[in-house]
């Protein structure tokens, strides 16, 4: 990966920000997308980065939650202004969150942690469940040409094809697709149900859109120069899907979806095993030198 593993440069460069509400709107059963005007932040966030939300004025619940980019939001003049992101309603937080309107106040600070690398690959696949498709509008934007993040923008190499491997619960739970359909982005549905798409794991649709995109890879590229895998979602369906990638030596990253405190490396509430250089293994944080790691590097 093009970063390290050690990156303490990230919470560095974050800003705090008393924001207010543009939107929270719903997409899909207990999923609201949230919107909100701060240029400083949505000049500089990129594809996987993510931002620490807080009740203003509020001392109950008193730490903030981490929330994935969805997207920046643009002005009249193509400007970043506002930040798009999506959560579920779990927990106090999330159901107070759920229940603000437009004109309410949050403490926020970011952007924070490392994003997606810039990786080229002809077909990247991404790989979602329950809430983990929130990463990716961005970036499936990024790779395709269609916009661009950071300041100064990041080059980011052309991507070819880009398929979204999306599971939840049920159809109910399916949120926003038609925005990747829009994007350009292939989409494959999966519900434990059978009430949209395939019936079954999502992995079970990773597994087939790696046999069909190999099967027709040109003789004189390797799977790792041809496609490139990223994962968002429970971390059973994220091992089960770095195991996949590993037999078919492709290429994977996996956005962690560890629980937060501080979201700038202070606390140590957020530590994950990852393997280093020497054989062994060591904690390393997921607000800081993640949220984004190479597949195999991570002790399951």
């Amino acid at each position: 990966m093009s970063h390290p593993l050690s990156a303490s440069f990230y919470p560095d460069q974050a800003v705090q920000c008393q924001v207010q509400i543009l939107e929270n709107v719903p997409l899909a059963k207990e999923t609201f997308r949230l919107r909100f005007f701060c240029p400083e932040i949505a000049a500089h966030i990129v594809p996987g980065q993510f931002i620490m939300v807080r009740l203003a004025d509020c001392d109950d619940p008193l730490l903030g939650r981490p929330l994935a980019l969805y997207d920046t939001v643009l002005d009249a003049s193509e400007k970043p202004v506002g930040i798009d992101v999506v959560y579920l309603v779990l927990g106090k937080m999330t159901s107070q969150l759920a229940q603000m309107s437009a004109g309410a106040t949050l403490d926020v600070w970011g952007p924070l942690g490392n994003g997606f690398p810039s990786q080229p690959a002809d077909h990247l696949v991404m790989v979602a469940g329950g809430i983990g498709q929130t990463p990716f509008p961005a970036l499936a934007q990024e790779v395709l040409g269609k916009r661009s993040y950071g300041d100064p923008p990041r080059k980011v190499p052309a991507t070819r094809q880009v398929t979204l491997c999306y599971g939840t619960r049920n159809a109910e739970y399916l949120a926003d697709v038609a925005r990747f359909t829009e994007i350009g982005v292939e989409l494959k549905l999966s519900t434990d149900d059978g009430t949209s798409g395939h019936k079954g794991l999502v992995t079970d649709l990773l597994q087939e859109t790696l046999d069909e995109s190999l099967l027709h890879m040109p003789a004189e590229k390797s799977a790792d120069e041809c496609m490139r895998i990223v994962c968002c979602g429970p971390e059973s369906m994220m091992e089960a899907t770095a195991k996949i990638a590993a037999a078919a030596n492709v290429p994977c990253q996996v956005s962690l979806e560890t629980p937060m405190a501080c979201g700038i490396g202070i606390c140590f509430s957020c530590v994950t095993r990852v393997r280093d250089t020497c054989g062994g293994w060591d904690y390393k944080r997921t607000c800081v030198e993640g949220p984004v790691f190479e597949a195999d590097q991570i002790v399951w």
